[in-house]
């Protein structure tokens, strides 16, 4: 059994199936440091581009399965996954650097966590809450080229289950769970310069899906007050003001996202609070809040980490049906049209 602040569930005692699948969080979320970039395979309506669709393909396996990483990019085509829980049931303290199919240790945390979320500021990767039996209300940093991890600074309340974005040099963390309460705030952090409340969302949320969609959040999903939502919610770091904008198909938790192409990719995720793994990519429009379906995992997959690098969406780990997964995938976006303005 695996227990996770509260809920449990069990994992199959089988042998963990290898997924064409990988990375996320135990942020909802996810999560999510992913920024925006503009990656091949756009459409282009109105001069802008426009993500068409998404195809699949296995970069390679992790070391070992692992679902709830933390997830951030290194800005040189690697990407770091910290944490998460294990094939066992366990978190794990593992940090683990990828570099396209290949995966290779790199540094311990000193206390095994998961359902944190990550974001690089600067040359250093700051890893935000997470929890093993009780929430934790650290910020760590971690060293990439050291791989030393030492604390950085401690956050308002104890937050697992949250999600995290980068933009600039501010980390925006996304609700989350104190171990008791589901929290609505919306927190900014930045080295040297502490923590405040940027804003609150509408209600307490854990495990919703974020990214940095120019100068705006979008949040999908997630979990509230015991309930799987549909919401899809824009952010405005300028204003502090969380306003609705839209709605997924049906509602969704334990997703991730990234940017790209013009349009926020939403990852997997779980239909209901726990099981009932979703295989759906969906794409939203920031601006409209209109959301279709852009492509299929190779299997039902949630709690990956999830973060763009060059031109393709890296999906590390995950959990499926029988349990945490060890798989690698890139989501690459491909042309389904090409439109343009003008004559």
């Amino acid at each position: 059994m695996i227990r996770r602040f509260g809920v449990s569930w069990a994992l199959s005692p089988a042998p963990v199936a290898l997924a064409a699948l990988a990375l996320a969080g135990c942020g909802g979320s996810s999560s999510s440091t992913a920024t925006s970039h503009a990656a091949t395979g756009a459409w282009k309506r109105g001069g802008q581009s426009v993500l068409g669709a998404v195809s699949t393909s296995s970069l390679g396996t992790l070391p070992a399965a692992v679902e709830d990483a933390a997830v951030a990019p290194l800005g040189d085509g690697r990407l770091v996954l910290i944490g998460g829980i294990d094939s066992s049931g366990n978190s794990t303290g593992a940090i683990t650097i990828l570099s396209g199919g290949s995966a290779t240790e790199h540094g311990v945390l000193s206390i095994p966590q998961h359902d944190a979320q990550a974001a690089t500021l600067g040359s250093y990767v700051y890893v935000f809450g997470g929890g093993e039996v009780s929430s934790y209300d650290h910020v760590l940093r971690y060293d990439p080229g050291s791989a030393a991890v030492t604390p950085a600074g401690t956050l308002p309340a104890p937050a697992s289950d949250v999600a995290v974005v980068a933009d600039g040099g501010t980390a925006y963390i996304i609700g989350g769970y104190t171990g008791v309460s589901p929290l609505d705030t919306i927190l900014a952090w930045s080295p040297g310069g502490g923590v405040h409340v940027a804003g609150h969302l509408p209600t307490g949320l854990r495990y919703a899906a974020v990214a940095l969609a120019g100068s705006r959040l979008i949040i999908a999903g997630g979990t509230e007050s015991g309930t799987v939502t549909d919401a899809i919610l824009s952010f405005d770091p300028a204003t502090g003001a969380a306003t609705p904008l839209g709605h997924l198909p049906y509602p969704l938790t334990h997703a991730s996202a990234a940017f790209v192409d013009g349009r926020v990719v939403v990852v997997g995720g779980r239909r209901e609070v726990t099981g009932a793994q979703t295989a759906a990519i969906l794409a939203i429009d920031p601006s409209t809040g209109a959301v279709s379906t852009v492509g299929q995992l190779p299997q039902p997959l949630s709690d990956s980490a999830v973060s763009l690098n060059g031109n393709q969406i890296v999906v590390a780990g995950g959990e499926s049906a029988s349990g945490p997964q060890s798989s690698i995938l890139a989501l690459t976006p491909r042309v389904s049209a090409r439109l343009r303005s003008g004559p």
